[in-house]
């Protein structure tokens, strides 16, 4: 099995691509959008963090055994926050048995 290689243009598009978007980040804290700055901001991230996978990471040309582990690993850590804040959010709740 070959490996691919990209060229180191294309590697310095993705990091420019990457500055740009620190620049939003940072101009997007500086804005007063109200509840939309946590959704703006991590979509930024989401954005930021998929091209580090896919390219920096060599997620992109990788066989379907890799694509998967990071598709479980991504599926694991929404249980994880998905179990954690279901605790956070029931706190307040009156009348549980045991509080």
């Amino acid at each position: 099995m070959s490996e691919h290689v990209s060229s180191p243009k294309f590697y310095f598009l993705i990091f420019a691509a990457l500055m740009v978007l620190t620049a939003a980040t940072v101009w997007v804290a500086t804005l007063d959008l109200g509840a939309a700055n946590d959704i703006v901001a991590m979509a930024v991230a989401v954005t930021k963090a998929t091209l580090v996978v896919l390219f920096f990471m060599h997620v992109r040309y990788s066989t379907r055994l890799t694509a998967l582990t990071v598709l479980a690993s991504l599926f694991w850590l929404g249980l994880l926050l998905l179990v954690t804040l279901s605790d956070y959010w029931t706190r307040g709740i009156v009348g549980i048995p045991g509080k």
